[in-house]
């Protein structure tokens, strides 16, 4: 008999949850819907104990739910990894990423900069605390408000330079993406899924996890700017 699963995930997945979801679908397993919004409110969610299946986020804030009993134990699945990387608006000059001093050297001339409520923003901010130059950058630093890309900051020429997950970046008309943070600085995420202890179907959304998971979901991950985990 088919099922009908309610998830919840971060924008990061937004687009490759869908792609899975609709392959999930074709397959006859049966119907699911993601809801995607801010990595915070998912997980408020979640831990408020909302009626949702399954859920999707950065690896550590699984772990949290997990923790708390919001999730099931041992059910927790790692999906993609996910790069964060830089954008500017369409027609912009496209800074130096070539080093950890060339990217330094770009944030300091931006006039603007974007980052997410998402743990790609908390790592970011965290560079520029080893960097000492947090309060130099203050009143441009821009946090875009939960579940509001980045890029849409960019697109509109409100932010001069942005760092966001790559996946939120690749199909946004509107900005140029510059490319990846080099070696030294990359800042990569590990989202996972996770079944809810609220979860109607239990053994259905650990099936779906493990589709998810499989060798097959990975052509729809790359497509999405992301990579198996």
């Amino acid at each position: 008999m088919s099922t009908r699963l309610r998830g919840i995930s971060s924008m990061a997945t937004r687009l490759v949850l869908a792609d899975l979801a609709a392959d999930w679908q074709r397959s006859g397993a049966g119907e699911v819907q993601f809801e995607s919004v801010g990595g915070v409110d998912a997980a408020k969610r979640v831990a408020a104990g909302e009626a949702f299946d399954l859920v999707v986020l950065a690896s550590d804030a699984i772990a949290k739910l997990e923790a708390a009993g919001q999730v099931l134990p041992g059910s927790r699945v790692d999906l993609v990894h996910s790069e964060v990387a830089v954008a500017v608006p369409a027609g912009a000059s496209l800074p130096d990423l070539s080093s950890e001093a060339a990217v330094r050297a770009a944030v300091l001339a931006a006039p603007s900069i974007g980052y997410s409520t998402g743990p790609s923003g908390t790592a970011l901010l965290a560079l520029f605390d080893r960097w000492g130059v947090r309060a130099q950058l203050a009143d441009r630093l821009q946090q875009a408000p939960a579940g509001v890309p980045v890029a849409a900051l960019v697109a509109r020429g409100e932010i001069a330079l942005g760092f966001q997950q790559r996946s939120e970046l690749i199909h946004v008309p509107g900005i140029a993406i510059a490319g990846g943070l080099p070696a030294e600085i990359a800042i990569d995420t590990v989202f996972s899924g996770a079944v809810c202890a609220t979860a109607a179907q239990p053994e259905a959304a650990r099936a779906l996890l493990a589709f998810m998971a499989a060798p097959a979901a990975a052509a729809a991950k790359q497509r999405q700017g992301m990579s198996p985990a």
